[in-house]
């Protein structure tokens, strides 16, 4: 199983992104889906995450910000970054609670991709 993630890059204050990452082997199904995000010399936190059925939650200060959608065709979940500040700088990673085809349930990450909000 593999994610891969993509739509990282250098954005001014206020500006927007659209990160998404897709889910790919042998995948039976796939339950919650979220996005992380680690800045340098701080741990990993939970930005946003969003089950099977479409349930979301969100750390608290990023509400009304930011937005998770998933397409459960397509294996994929979505993250909209809207009105970016200085602190959402990090590098952002996608992660699947998922089933595989050989009835293992594992958590699986992706490689992380960079997002750099300058002022």
């Amino acid at each position: 199983v593999q994610l891969a993630e993509s739509g990282g890059g250098l954005v001014q204050t206020g500006g927007s992104l659209r990160l998404s990452c897709a889910a790919s082997g042998s995948i039976r199904i796939i339950n919650g889906m979220g996005w992380y995000r680690q800045a340098p010399g701080k741990q990993r936190e939970l930005v946003a995450q969003i089950t099977s059925d479409g349930w979301q939650s969100y750390e608290d200060s990023v509400k009304g910000r930011f937005t998770i959608s998933r397409d459960n065709a397509k294996n994929a979940v979505y993250l909209q970054m809207n009105s970016l500040k200085s602190e959402d700088t990090a590098v952002y990673i996608c992660n699947a609670d998922l089933l595989t085809t050989n009835w293992v349930r594992a958590s699986y990450w992706g490689q992380g991709t960079q997002v750099t909000v300058s002022s």
